[in-house]
């Protein structure tokens, strides 16, 4: 790849739409929990994760997720998770991020979720002083454990959570075959009717009847993964002239063998066949990525031209769950700072088709 190329997507600003908290657990804030705590942990954990990570199956990579949240223990650790994971978006100009974490892990602590939410607030706090990158939070059910939804719902919904940065109510856990639980569907209906949003995964684990089955009863405008939603040309479309946006994330995929390799990830065909596509890590120290390894892979090998890039990092900026003039506005800076790259490191610039789309419509 040419080195203008590589400094452009290094130093590009960037938002980041589907990352979970837990799994931004990098080996130097691991070790600083596991003495913290006085847990030992196992090799796998602790070696440094600077390449992709492949793991034999889904219940695999959950086990070392539910590993690696476990070593959560005290509020402080909230609040230094978080302060970590501002520390990555600093050094790669993420500017915002709406971030995933999922209190059913985290309840056998005993502490109030309202507690759990200050320490990481105050983590986020010191992210935006020290780096100036904002953060909000999406709290997430889990399919596979609806007994707690409503109780989880209720909270994201409440005037302390959604004044404390909650911004959508998420899911995820392995998909099946089965239905959504009904309490699962109440949770989104209540949700909804508090002015929630839904924010799923489907269509990774499960094919193109979990993406359909999804969207009839939680009715996203964003979607999780969605990459098997290739399989199905009728579902593409919909999501195509519906402007659902797809959180993919390229090294999950290929993690996880939902696909192969990135040159076999649909990234690319489900652009070209007009789906609204975003770019994210999901988990990225598990998977040994970064924001900024994905986007680097978009281009060199899932196909995606700098243009392609650049509508798809403007996708997201209109995508994400603030306000129309604050998405605007950054907008607006994004494009500018795009521009202001491109000359730098000797770049043709950008078309006018790369940088053009409407913030009306909220995703």
């Amino acid at each position: 790849m040419d080195q203008g190329v590589v400094s452009f997507i290094r130093e590009m600003p960037k938002v980041e739409l589907h990352v979970h908290l837990e799994g931004t657990v990098g080996p130097e804030t691991l070790q600083l929990l596991a003495e913290r705590n006085r847990i030992d942990l196992p090799p796998a954990l602790t070696r440094a994760a600077d390449r992709p990570r492949r793991f034999g199956s889904f219940d695999s990579f959950v086990r070392v997720f539910t590993a690696t949240a476990a070593c959560l223990r005290s509020l402080e650790d909230f609040r230094s998770l978080v302060v970590g994971l501002g520390r990555d978006m600093g050094r790669e100009n993420i500017r915002y991020a709406e971030v995933t974490w999922t209190p059913q892990l985290h309840a056998h602590l005993g502490f109030g979720a309202n507690d759990i939410l200050a320490a990481l607030n105050a983590g986020r706090q010191e992210v935006l002083e020290r780096w100036g990158a904002e953060i909000r939070w999406i709290p997430d059910l889990v399919r596979s454990y609806p007994g707690p939804a409503l109780r989880v719902q209720a909270w994201a919904c409440s005037a302390e959570a959604r004044d404390g940065g909650v911004v959508a109510l998420g899911l995820g856990g392995p998909e099946s075959d089965a239905p959504l639980d009904a309490e699962i569907v109440e949770a989104f209906a209540r949700a909804a009717a508090a002015g929630l949003p839904a924010n799923p995964h489907a269509g990774e684990g499960g094919g193109p009847q979990s993406v359909w089955a999804t969207l009839k009863a939680l009715r996203p405008r964003r979607i999780g993964h969605g990459v098997r939603s290739i399989e199905d040309e009728a579902l593409v479309r919909h999501l195509a002239d519906e402007e659902i946006v797809l959180e993919v994330c390229p090294t999950s995929n290929v993690a996880l063998s939902v696909y192969p390799s990135y040159e076999e990830h649909p990234l690319i065909v489900l652009l070209s066949a007009g789906c609204r596509v975003t770019v994210n890590s999901d988990d990225p120290a598990l998977f040994g990525s970064s924001l900024t390894g994905e986007y680097l892979r978009a281009v060199d090998a899932c196909g995606l031209t700098l243009d392609q890039l650049q509508d798809a990092v403007l996708t997201a900026v209109r995508a994400t769950y603030l306000s129309g003039q604050a998405k605007a506005s950054m907008e607006a800076g994004f494009i500018s700072a795009f521009s202001d790259l491109r000359v730098r490191h000797g770049l043709a610039p950008s078309s006018t088709a790369a940088l053009s789309g409407s913030t009306e419509r909220p995703a």
